[in-house]
């Protein structure tokens, strides 16, 4: 979330306003096991006897070790010992003092499984149904009477202090969760001191489905709920809620205070195999809650439930999970479990808060030989194209190979490079590609502006290998394409974030890892803002005669050495000006919906409001066309996302009527260049897992297809010298009635998109008379063309004339002086 606010809780024993102090997941791991920390706060729970059902709570008791038989020494070498027992425990705490005795006197192997001292460390809290935190560190029995031979309860405590330093070291190294914030099931003690250790396991599994809904809010079941909006089918990982807590869109499940055995349930429909759990904390700008630690049970008709178990001890597995609230965490079974249901049961959770969470399931399809269940629906896509994820790397050696398959409809280019010096790549596809044919549109897909957003850049990739792949196959619809458009594609504005987030992968990279660029910067708020000179200057009647507008120039802020702007964002800017852009689309992710320009409201400070374009009607219909040719934006059954359900509104809308971007490359690309440009949110899911990209292209394949094409709606032409029928540059064409005007190319050649209708144009340019005529746009497919041949003024013949060094014509010379007598 963009906003956060500070923490108002009180820590366990700290004074107020003092931060919460949270525990680390090691240590959380001990507590959950009944480690050295486990009486620190944190109340257990365990299995009774009767099975899985029954829940009771068990206190660690503390067996003080028996005597012990000293060798005969001397009645002077007993003083020395004595002496040096009763300053031993100050020295040896204070000094850091090694895992044996000062005395050198070893304890014997069954203590170390026995006794477990509590530390004063403070530690989350569980389930309600527990005795006071701060009980279990006042009722400790006696740690050991005193010998028979005079030996003080002293003695017996500096031995059980070492070995206690011994076990808290090895269990924080065997526990430690690795850099991926991956936590592997907690490391539990057997009754005769063996370390029970799960193998070393990767999470092979996909995920079931809960983040990027394939798993239906009917599949999700819970104990109980706080509110509707809190209800199970919102503990979906990533899911994000909106500004207020307690509406219909809360950010995770959460039980409810009283319940004393909360649990979220998973129907997986068939046979699965499950293998891990990733799981985070509640999306609130309000609020901390997350859970700490969970146990997790599998059932295969809801009724008769069996947990997920340590191997050698046989005792429930309990997992350590979250200390935030957005960092994914992720937890691989001791054992994969093949079932139809899922349980995760909170043990504990965040002091003072509530039992919330949301989650992604690891698990691999079981076959059903039997046919016993309907058969699950296949993800899969009949094109022979290479669906995974590729970093930098790859992501070059594809483009090559590409390249290197259609040598003759593809060129590689580079824009600029990142903040670390990664090659902005580019892909031209057309049937001269290098080169600006004239009176053939330019078209570009820009993706990867946030790095974490990783789907555009996957489906750009797929769709230049699906170019190449149907243009030698002859396809038609690919070859006019091609032969028609000049394609740009650009995978990845921003790799440098990129790069982060596939570091972390798919699944635990969260929502926002890898959105800004290395330099910390969001790049669809770095272009200039060109929308607040212009609102200005209409408001005070200077638009169009005085400022124009379009090709609006940079302010000079923006152009100052120490102005805060990213090379990728410069590069991009450079990349507009130079190559004349007539439609664009900005592929983005974690939401299903098209959203058009103006991004940024009009009105100062607010935070949405629906800001219209001149040509607002033409982006309504980009827009649809996209939204009405995506698979997943068309199912009648899909749910929202996260917060707002914009399939009220056929999955299109204003980008200021959603949420105010100031300095949006859509903004700036109608306002600076030619080119008009949308932004398409392409799934729920940020960053899907490689399973689904098969599914993620055929839901987007046609719509990337068909918004390319809509580059011929509308009107098209030359705007030609008439002597010489050269084209002129940098001609205006004006449409009557729409307060936006586009410029030529260097060869005269223009395209302004337009919606079927009558229009009246006019081309103009500096030192010609302009011209007027009537354009009939229609539903059939094609630009209609719309040329003009403009005439030089007198002025500007004499000009050339005299630069040249010709004589004037009479004629020239007759109408200028009519000119200057209708002067006088």
């Amino acid at each position: 979330m963009d906003g956060e606010c500070g923490d108002l809780r009180q820590p366990v024993g700290g004074p107020p306003g003092s931060a919460p102090a949270l525990p680390s997941r090691s240590e959380a791991s001990e507590r959950a096991v009944g480690g050295p920390e486990a009486s620190g706060g944190v109340r257990l729970r365990q299995e009774g006897a009767g099975g899985s059902g029954a829940v009771g709570r068990k206190r660690r008791t503390h067996r003080p070790p028996g005597p012990r038989a000293f060798p005969p020494v001397d009645l002077a070498m007993w003083g020395l010992l004595l002496a040096l027992a009763a300053f031993a425990p100050a020295v040896g705490q204070g000094l850091g003092a090694p895992g044996t005795s000062v005395l050198g006197l070893a304890p014997s192997a069954t203590t170390e499984a026995r006794i477990s001292t509590p530390a004063p460390a403070p530690a989350p809290r569980s389930s309600p149904a527990q005795p006071p935190a701060g009980k279990d560190n006042g009722d400790l029995p006696a740690l050991g009477p005193t010998s028979p031979s005079g030996t003080s309860q002293q003695h017996v405590q500096i031995r059980i202090i070492k070995k206690k330093k011994v076990i808290m070291k090895k269990r924080k190294k065997l526990t430690r969760p690795s850099p991926l914030a991956t936590a592997r099931p907690v490391v539990t003690t057997s009754p005769a001191g063996v370390l029970d250790l799960p193998k070393e396991q990767e999470p092979g599994c996909p995920p079931l489905g809960l983040e990027s809904l394939r798993v239906s809010d009917n599949q999700l079941e819970a104990s109980s709920s706080q509110s509707y909006g809190l209800g199970p089918h919102r503990g979906r990982l990533n899911i994000q809620s909106g500004l207020e807590d307690g509406d219909l869109y809360d950010g995770a499940w959460c039980a409810e205070q009283q319940d004393a055995e909360p649990w979220l349930q998973v129907d997986a429909e068939h046979p699965t195999r499950f293998s891990g759990i990733i799981t985070q904390g509640r999306s609130s700008i309000w609020r901390y809650d997350w859970v700490t630690s969970y146990k997790v049970q599998f059932s295969n008709d809801s009724r008769t439930w069996w947990g997920s178990r340590n191997r050698s001890s046989g005792m429930d597995a309990v997992f350590p999970a979250n200390s935030d609230q957005e960092t994914p965490v992720l937890n691989l079974l001791p054992e994969p479990q093949v079932a139809r249901f899922i349980r995760l049961l909170p043990q504990t959770w965040l002091e003072g808060g509530a039992p919330c969470l949301r989650a992604e399931i690891l698990a691999c399809p079981v076959s059903d030989p039997n046919g016993l269940f309907p058969e699950a629906p296949a993800l899969g896509s009949p094109d022979p194209l290479d669906f995974q994820h590729h970093n930098y790397k790859a992501m070059r050696k594809l483009m090559k190979q590409v390249n290197e398959q259609c040598p003759n409809i593809t060129r590689i280019y580079s824009i600029g490079k990142s903040n670390q010096g990664l090659k902005l790549y580019v892909m031209e596809m057309s049937d001269q590609p290098g080169e600006h044919e004239l009176g053939e549109p330019e078209v570009r897909y820009v993706a990867g502006m946030h790095g974490n957003e990783a789907l555009g850049r996957e489906l750009l990739l797929l769709l230049m290998q699906f170019l190449c792949h149907e243009f030698l196959r002859g396809d038609p619809r690919v070859t006019r394409l091609l032969t028609e458009t000049r394609i740009h594609l650009l995978p990845s504005m921003n790799p440098d974030g990129y790069e982060a987030a596939f570091h972390r992968g798919s699944e635990l990279v969260g929502w926002a890892e890898g959105r800004w660029n290395q330099q910390g910067i969001d790049l669809n708020h770095n272009f200039a803002d060109l929308n607040t000179p212009l609102w200005e200057a209409e408001d005070d009647g200077l638009v169009p005669d005085t400022v124009p507008n379009h090709h609006l120039p940079l302010p000079t802020y923006y152009t100052l050495p120490n102005a805060t702007v990213a090379p990728e964002t410069w590069a991009v800017i450079e990349w507009m000006k130079r190559i004349p852009f007539v439609l664009s689309a900005n592929l983005h992710g974690g939401e299903l919906v098209v959203s058009y320009p103006f991004d940024m409201t009009r009105t100062p400070w607010a935070a949405r409001e629906l800001t219209p374009t001149p040509d607002d009607a033409v982006f309504r219909w980009l827009s649809t066309v996209y939204a009405g040719t995506n698979r997943a934006m068309q199912d009648p059954d899909r749910r929202p996302c996260h917060s707002q359900d914009f399939s009220l509104y056929g999955n299109v809308i204003n980008g200021a009527d959603w949420h105010t971007v100031p300095g949006s490359m859509n903004d700036f690309s109608y306002l600076h260049t030619n080119c008009f440009e949308i932004t398409v949110e392409l799934s729920c899911d940020k960053f899907p897992h490689k399973n689904e990209l098969p599914q993620e292209w055929e839901n987007n394949k046609d719509a990337l297809l068909t918004y390319l094409e809509q580059v011929r709606m509308g009107i098209a032409g030359i705007v030609r010298d008439k002597d010489t029928e050269l084209g002129i540059a940098d001609a205006v064409i004006a449409v009557d009635g729409i307060n936006h005007d586009v410029t030529t190319a260097w060869g005269g050649d223009y395209w302004r998109l337009l919606t079927p209708g009558d229009y009246m144009v006019t081309a103009s340019a500096e030192g010609y008379h302009s011209a007027t005529r009537s354009c009939r746009v229609t539903f059939e497919e094609g630009p209609v063309p719309c040329n003009f041949h403009l005439t030089k003024t007198p002025k500007q013949r004499l000009r050339e004339l005299l630069a040249a060094g010709a004589k004037v014509p009479p004629d020239l010379r007759r109408r200028l002086e009519r000119l200057r007598g209708q002067k006088a």
